[in-house]
């Protein structure tokens, strides 16, 4: 009776290329994230310069067609004019840590402020609570006639799919929405920027310098997740190659 031809060795072309192909794709994700780190590095460092630099006037209404927001927000500008505080809008907000002595649950007040060439900025005044909503609360802060506001360039309001719809009529607004305000309040000559005051109004209310100066930075930890997923592909496949060694195919 003849005795049953030797096993071959089960090819390992296949493994070994698919192998490769997801190391190569994981080890480039995490360099693509060393990458993004450096990016938002710089960015921080940038923006830190921006906040903290002197403030001085913004671009010329002629060249505010031009304007883009990743060159010039968080700019520090000072702006001189009139509030048109008959105009005031207040946009919901959840202020957890604030600066001053007010957070919480309350709006920011974004009021126009024309200049003397008739051309309108937007000022986001600052947060106010619940109870502060209503302007006849704090009228101490309307302040009329001539005032000089310094603050950050900020850009409209990214939505997202939880946030509620902008309802003008009744006031209730949910984003800092350059276009729509200046729609709703029949503003024309406005800026594509409004600026985040520096200083609280007269009486503390509405309460400034409460921007907002969180960014995210986990792209050393999203690096290390893809590297470590790349060394434990790595060492599958060299338990594999071993199991394939020691139980030839059958």
């Amino acid at each position: 009776m003849a005795s049953p031809a030797p096993s071959r060795p089960r090819s390992l072309v296949a493994p070994t290329i698919s192998m490769l192909v997801m190391a190569a794709f994981l080890i480039g994700l995490g360099i693509w994230q060393l990458e993004r780190l450096q990016w938002k590095l710089g960015l921080i460092h940038e923006i830190s310069e921006r906040t903290t630099a002197a403030p001085v006037a913004p671009p010329p209404e002629a060249d505010w067609p031009k304007l883009t927001q990743d060159r010039l927000e968080y700019r520090h500008w000072q702006v001189t004019g009139t509030f048109d505080h008959a105009k005031e809008i207040r946009a919901f907000t959840n202020l957890p840590d604030a600066k001053g002595p007010y957070k919480g649950v309350g709006y920011w007040v974004l009021t126009p402020l024309i200049r003397a060439d008739g051309s309108t900025i937007l000022v986001n005044r600052g947060f106010v609570p619940e109870q502060a909503k209503d302007p006849s609360t704090r009228k101490v802060g309307q302040v009329d006639g001539p005032v000089t506001i310094t603050g950050l360039a900020r850009w409209t309001e990214d939505r997202n799919l939880f946030t509620p719809a902008d309802d003008p009529a009744t006031g209730n607004w949910f984003t800092r929405d350059i276009a729509g305000i200046a729609k709703a309040e029949g503003l024309s000559r406005v800026a594509p920027f409004f600026i985040d005051a520096d200083a609280s109004a007269p009486g503390g209310l509405p309460q400034g310098g409460e921007t907002i100066l969180a960014f995210p930075n986990n792209h050393l930890q999203y690096a290390f997740t893809w590297f470590g997923l790349a060394l434990g592909l790595a060492g599958v496949y060299i338990a594999f190659i071993l199991r394939q060694r020691r139980q030839p195919e059958r």
